[in-house]
């Protein structure tokens, strides 16, 4: 089979970054894209070519229109082909606001970049991909969206994110129905309570939580726990199955009595 190729929004840190490193240690060529860290980005490309695969870095801001669409165009110059697009680029409020305080540029902004962002830039690959299983029958695509358990546990300071992360539960609905016909297979992977610089400012509340017992699994999640998951996906681990979310939350979505 020619040499699998994964995008992998927002990998220059993070989540994105445990993503990106666990595709190529089962052989994925990546894309790495950053919005702003490019020296960070390039660190991680680094990291992937160190494991005997080939990288590059792509910038673009996944909510701005043009630079979404740059960044698509430059990948498939370089590589000419996207087997898996991972959806994973996503931003905090930039002010936790009250559900009665909340603005409309914050909710506009976070909307933008979470939600459709990589709903247009999954219609744009989706295309390409089907293209990719006419012209290589070998070939099985697979969008994997990096969504939240905030898609259903309400968080009253922050409603912006969690109405973008569950608005990214239905687009992978969505996409798996439309794109099954083709055999192209849609995830979501859906994190909890994960160490990345994110949740460093709420690492105090996280901590009593966890000792507390909000997860079974009491400990902090990292971005490899993540990673592996995606892999998993990406290497066609679970044939059949699409719309499919998977839970990588230590157990939060349990919902204990």
């Amino acid at each position: 089979m020619t040499q699998q190729v994964a995008l992998v929004t927002g990998s220059s840190r993070g989540i994105g970054r445990g993503i990106a490193l666990a595709l190529a240690e089962v052989g994925f060529h990546v894309a790495v894209n950053y919005a702003s860290r490019r020296e960070a980005a390039e660190e991680v490309a680094d990291a992937i070519r160190a494991r005997g695969v080939e990288a590059d870095v792509f910038g673009g801001d996944i909510g701005d229109d043009a630079q979404r669409d740059e960044l698509y165009e430059a990948v498939m110059r370089r590589f000419g082909r996207i087997d898996v697009l991972v959806n994973n680029a996503g931003v905090a409020p930039q002010k936790r606001l009250d559900l009665l305080e909340t603005e409309p540029a914050g909710f506009d902004r976070l909307m933008r970049i979470n939600l459709r962002g990589p709903f247009f830039l999954t219609q744009k690959v989706a295309k390409q991909m089907i293209a990719l299983v006419r012209r290589d029958p070998q070939a099985r695509p697979k969008i994997i969206n990096v969504g939240s358990v905030s898609a259903y546990a309400a968080s009253v300071n922050r409603p912006e994110y969690c109405l973008s992360k569950a608005g990214v539960g239905m687009m992978t609905r969505l996409f798996a129905a439309r794109l099954a016909e083709y055999g192209i297979l849609v995830y979501e992977v859906r994190p909890g309570i994960i160490a990345t610089d994110m949740t460093a400012a709420v690492k105090a509340k996280y901590d009593e939580l966890i000792a507390n017992n909000i997860t079974p699994i009491k400990r902090w999640g990292t971005p490899e726990d993540v990673g592996r998951t995606v892999a998993g996906i990406a290497t066609d681990m679970l044939p059949f199955s699409t719309g499919e979310v998977i839970n990588v939350d230590g157990g939060f979505h349990i919902r204990q009595l």
